[in-house]
């Protein structure tokens, strides 16, 4: 795992400055503490920054072929390279080292633009084909792997593993830009390539971009598809389970390819424990596990969690975060992830891969993908409940299934009136391809109200969505409800939030790299294919998951009440022991200073929030979009290093 940066001039007459390459790179120092490496011709400048995983002692980049016209760096891991090498040799392919790394040229060589089909990995990739004096930078199908790019003046394009490396080059501006921050406060991710600053720009998962003397072109060159409504493969559940079973073992296999111990992050749910469950019992005897618990029992798991520990019997460490702990991680969050956010979980989860690297450990295994792929979140259950509805809305019995995934919904025996009238919002319009997504968007946005009018000079408006369309699969129509579901969340919220500020950059602040057996391509395109009838049968969620699994884990964990990750959030940073810089950023008049948010309304919020113990949670998502924000601004707009 690494962090990579470039430049690149279109013309041959722009010559690379090696210190202000050296200065891009360094800063990303927390993805690569191990060494770094650089590559300088004429006008392309390709810089490293490198975590040692495989291939410790020759696995230095950049990389190069044979006679050095092909030189690559990269971030992330191809997992089948040792098959892949295999291939190659036969082929008349010559390798000077064992790292996956340096099959990336030799796939080039053999396969040229198709190369990236070949590989099975999580992967920001910079390749530089001296003969044609062209670039391609390619991401992984899914996004694990983050890649940012901008261009100057027509004539210069810098790219790196993170923005802060880009804004590190001479002359680029560091400027919010109020559409991506209206993207992130309305669909809680940006849609590709728009980023929460001006002109910064980040290549969508799944896609490679050209880049020569005669611009940049930007290919697609996998993305996730489905089976139209009716067209699934009608096969008995025992088909779907054991070939399910069969490429997630592999999937979690060849994850394990390392040279140094690989560990597993152990929540105390389905998806982990599975994962850890597979490890200990086919691989590795001796596996170190990791967890995060809470103080405020609401959100703490460690029962679940020990249970597991117990039943797999596994070297554990565990990190207990509070309202405090949390509040002070959050400067480091926003740093790390260079976005706000509405969320205060990635913070845990930066404390937790602080436990990990303290412990030695640069590699951990995590059941993130699960929930997206097989049908394991709430909105799924939402759609289809909505949808039962929307056939009699008048219904009164109808709407009470919601009681059944959240029971505070029923009050002395009625329905709450409130949560009936949310859950209504846009109840017939069931053809919408967002109608799944539509009520948790619209109540995201009502954080964009805590806003000052000046800062959307005069195009507040409301999201018209078309950007968000014009970058999907326009496929999805014809597909299942679910299918649609499952495919928003992981093009939108999977890519962009979870395997982003929850994920890359909250592992890497720390030097960690995380890897995802259910998010092999393998896997995600098979589980695209499973009817889903065995995904959600009734309300039960991950069907399949449960019943492939039930061997495997305790019954406990196959058949407790789902419960989703998070953390405490106004607490956090409001109260006697908030963090004293937060507290200044909520002050009114660093409010009217930074000129993003209405003085008056966000005091009035911070005031209630002092006064009562429990806030509502659109109240609570506002204090932290605030908060981060301010963040935002402070650590990249006034006071960059």
């Amino acid at each position: 795992m690494c962090g990579i940066t470039g430049i690149f001039h279109f013309k041959n007459s722009y010559r690379i400055d090696p210190n202000v390459l050296r200065s891009m790179t360094d800063i990303l120092r927390h993805r690569g503490p191990d060494d770094d490496g650089y590559y300088i011709s004429k006008n392309i400048g390709l810089g490293q920054r490198r975590l040692s995983i495989i291939d410790l002692s020759t696995g230095k980049q950049p990389m190069h072929n044979e006679d050095k016209t092909l030189w690559v760096i990269y971030n992330g891991e191809i997992f089948n390279y040792i098959e892949l090498r295999e291939e190659l040799e036969k082929k008349g392919h010559h390798f000077y080292t064992h790292s996956d790394t340096e099959v990336i040229v030799h796939a080039y060589e053999e396969f040229g633009k198709d190369f990236l089909h070949h590989f099975n990995g999580q992967f920001a990739i910079a390749l530089w084909d001296d003969k044609k004096k062209e670039l391609i930078l390619a991401r992984d199908r899914v996004g694990i792997r983050p890649l940012f790019y901008t261009i100057l003046d027509n004539h210069t394009l810098l790219f790196g593993s993170e923005m802060k490396a880009i804004f590190k080059y001479p002359g680029v501006k560091r400027e919010i830009d109020p559409e991506g921050i209206k993207q992130i406060f309305s669909y809680w991710v940006n849609v590709p390539p728009r980023t929460v600053f001006k002109d910064i720009k980040e290549l969508g998962p799944g896609r490679m971009m050209i880049c020569n003397q005669n611009g940049i072109e930007v290919k697609q060159y996998w993305k996730l598809n489905f089976p139209r409504m009716n067209e699934y493969e009608d096969r008995p559940l025992k088909f779907f389970s054991d070939r399910l079973a069969e490429l997630l073992f592999d999937a979690t296999t060849i994850r394990l390819r390392a040279d140094v111990p690989v560990a597993s992050y152990l929540s105390g749910g389905i998806d982990s424990s599975v994962i850890s469950a597979l490890v200990k019992k086919y691989h590795n005897n001796n596996l170190i596990t990791f967890s995060v618990a809470f103080a405020d029992k609401d959100y703490d798991e460690r029962r679940y969690q020990q249970l597991m520990v117990d039943y797999l019997k596994t070297d554990h460490r565990s990190v207990e975060v509070d309202y405090e702990t949390i509040g002070k991680s959050f400067s480091d969050v926003v740093w790390f992830a260079e976005k706000p956010m509405i969320r205060t979980a990635p913070g845990p989860l930066f404390l937790l891969s602080k436990l990990v690297r303290e412990n030695n450990i640069k590699v951990v295994l995590t059941g993130e993908g699960s929930d997206e792929i097989l049908g394991g979140y709430d909105i799924y259950k939402e759609d289809k409940i909505r949808r039962f509805w929307a056939r009699f809305p008048q219904s009164t019995s109808r709407p009470k299934l919601l009681t059944r995934m959240y029971p505070y919904l029923l009050k002395e025996g009625q329905a709450n009136a409130f949560w009936m009238q949310f859950f209504k919002k846009d109840l017939l319009d069931v053809n919408n391809p967002f109608y799944s997504h539509i009520i948790r968007w619209d109540n995201t946005s009502i954080i964009l109200n805590y806003f000052n009018p000046d800062f959307w000079n005069g195009n507040h408006g409301h999201m018209d969505h078309q950007e968000l369309m014009n970058y999907l699969n326009p496929d999805m129509v014809y597909w299942h409800p679910l299918a649609r579901a499952q495919y928003l969340e992981i093009d939108t919220f999977m890519s962009g939030y979870l395997l982003s500020s929850q994920g890359d950059r909250m592992m890497m602040g720390n030097s960690v790299e995380g890897r995802f057996p259910f998010l092999d391509y393998r896997v995600i395109e098979f589980a695209s294919q499973i009817p889903p009838h065995f995904k959600i049968r009734g309300l039960n969620e991950k069907y399949i998951l449960k019943k492939t699994y039930q061997d495997l884990i305790p019954s406990e964990i196959i058949n407790r009440y789902k419960m989703p990750y998070r953390a405490p959030i106004a607490q956090c940073f409001i109260g006697p022991n908030a963090d004293l810089l937060i507290a200044e950023l909520l002050e009114k008049d660093k409010i009217k200073k930074y000129g993003y948010f209405n003085p008056i309304r966000v005091e009035k919020l911070v005031e209630k929030v002092k006064k009562y113990s429990t806030v509502s949670a659109r109240d609570d998502m506002s204090v932290v979009a605030i908060v981060s924000t301010q963040l935002l601004h402070k650590y990249f707009i006034e006071n960059f290093l």
